[in-house]
């Protein structure tokens, strides 16, 4: 393991070990980030930028498979491209885990579409990371690990 790997193994662990455990289930809180999610997928396969946007905090930032960093103006471009094309798509092994006004919302999903006319299928586990700022949930960052068919 590389220097930099531990770390940031290393300030991953503290910083979880002062964020402390998640808190207890919040029935109401997972329900509202669970349908806030859900909306988020569906506007991303319909392409509507508004609706995508709104959900997305100014300082976003996406961590693709590749270890790719990508901004907020970056990814909504790349998702509503005429080049692109996702099919509705399922989520499988949701969780929700809260940490005061951080949440993160992770799972697994098989996204199938097409890019530039040709067929993708694409498998992955996901990591959303929302946060609460003035009230509403906005996610910051999206990190996105690429699974063996």
């Amino acid at each position: 393991m590389s220097a930099v790997r531990i770390l940031v193994s290393a300030l991953w662990l503290g910083f979880m070990a002062l964020a402390g455990a998640a808190e207890p289930a919040q029935p109401a809180l997972v329900a509202e980030l669970t349908r806030q999610a859900d909306a988020w997928d569906k506007a991303i396969v319909r392409k509507d930028r508004a609706a995508i946007e709104a959900n997305m905090a100014d300082d976003f930032r996406q961590i693709d498979g590749d270890g790719d960093v990508a901004d907020k103006a970056a990814f909504v471009r790349d998702l509503v491209s005429d080049d692109l094309r996702i099919h509705p798509y399922t989520v499988e092994d949701f969780e929700v885990r809260i940490y005061g006004d951080t949440a993160l919302l992770s799972g697994r999903t098989r996204m199938t579409g097409e890019f530039k006319s040709k067929p993708f299928t694409s498998h992955y586990r996901y990591l959303d990371v929302y946060v609460r700022r003035g009230g509403q949930w906005r996610i910051v960052s999206v990190q996105i690990t690429r699974l063996k068919s």
